[in-house]
């Protein structure tokens, strides 16, 4: 089994692999949602039920082809920060991390299979992929789940399908989403009618976290809503059209804004490399919105490309439980943004100084001597 000293030290492979569409779409899920037949739902069930339950799935998934050498752990077992550490890894949701005895997790050395158990349903099974690629995330789900139901029976009905505690997610259980980086969608002020426009066709935008939280470093979560009435296949076709459309969107927010205020985008990333290179003191949200910004730059080529990964990684690094995780001890919330900047400034130590001829162009030629 992996330890969580392991887990914490390897980077998700999403982070290692550069999927279509990256400089957009950071990551692609497929979560299904299933229950046992016949036992109570997690949200109903007895304390000693869930326990139950939790010794029968566990053993069982951690067998699993994919699952070998997996990491998989009794979250009564970890403190809070700990599981804190899986919600900003996306390994976890916030809600099982809030859940008490008989809720567990098995998460593959990948990082890219993460099956909790007693979460709203018996089992949320994630599956992550780099960039654009829903495809093939859920045919790596769905070759899991079909392994498993060979050994369990789901509750499942002729009618409804797959029984959830949630009625959104009757029928096959799915819900599929891609994570996107929006920055000048959100600097031309545009996003909220692509919000707007991607709510009325019947799909959900959220923020870092899912359902009810923020749309940090400019990231958002694009999702299907309901899953009744409509196949997997038709799910994920529907999605990735909306979701070439909100990229087509981006990167024609990008163009006018090199084309018609070169300089704001400067200003934004120049501000961005300034303080996360020297600042001493620095939070969490700041932090974030300047390392969109130099996301942003890596795409634009301002900055190197090859910086979009660490950047990438930086997101994580720098959130709470991994600060505290690495002093190894309880911070407070001025101690925890002294070793955030102390983080950035470290890790972002040999990034050379942005490029800016690369978005505004040769400068205006200075006057001759006595003529300015």
């Amino acid at each position: 089994m992996m330890k969580f000293t392991t887990l914490l030290r390897r980077p998700p492979e999403w982070m290692e692999h550069d999927g279509p569409c990256r400089d957009i779409v950071l990551t692609s899920r497929i979560r299904l949602a299933r229950n046992l037949e016949g036992p109570a739902f997690p949200g109903w069930a007895k304390k000693e039920d869930r326990i139950a339950i939790m010794q029968e799935l566990q053993p069982r998934i951690e067998s699993l082809n994919g699952m070998k050498d997996c990491f998989s752990e009794d979250l009564s077992n970890l403190d809070a920060i700990r599981k804190q550490v899986l919600v900003e890894k996306h390994l976890i949701s916030r809600e099982q991390a809030a859940k008490s005895a008989g809720s567990a997790a098995v998460i593959n050395r990948e990082q890219s299979l993460s099956i909790m158990i007693n979460e709203e349903d018996h089992l949320r099974m994630q599956s992550i992929r780099s960039g654009l690629d829903l495809v093939a995330a859920h045919a790596a789900l769905d070759k899991l789940d079909t392994e498993l139901e060979e050994q369990v029976r789901f509750a499942w009905d002729k009618r409804f399908g797959y029984l959830t505690a949630c009625p959104t997610n009757l029928g096959t259980g799915m819900r599929a989403s891609a994570m996107l980086h929006l920055p000048a969608l959100v600097l031309g002020e545009q996003v909220n009618q692509v919000i707007q426009a991607v709510n009325k066709i019947g799909l959900a935008v959220r923020g870092l976290y899912g359902e009810g939280t923020e749309a940090l470093a400019n990231l958002f979560q694009v999702s299907n809503q309901h899953t009744l009435g409509e196949r997997e296949g038709d799910i994920i076709a529907r999605l990735e059209k909306v979701i070439q459309q909100i990229i087509t969107h981006e990167r024609n927010a990008r163009r006018k804004l090199l084309e018609d205020s070169p300089h704001k985008i400067c200003d934004h990333i120049g501000r961005a490399y300034a303080a996360l290179r020297f600042a001493h003191i620095i939070e969490s949200k700041e932090a974030l919105t300047h390392l969109s910004m130099l996301r942003m730059g890596a795409d634009m080529g301002v900055l190197p490309a090859s910086e979009a990964r660490l950047i990438d990684t930086l997101l994580v690094e720098i959130q709470p439980a991994h600060l505290q995780t690495a002093a190894q001890r309880k911070l407070s919330g001025e101690e925890r943004d002294i070793l955030r900047a102390e983080v950035l400034r470290r890790r972002l130590h040999h990034l050379p100084e942005p490029d800016m001829s690369a978005c505004t162009g040769p400068g205006p030629e200075a006057p001759p001597d006595g003529k300015a």
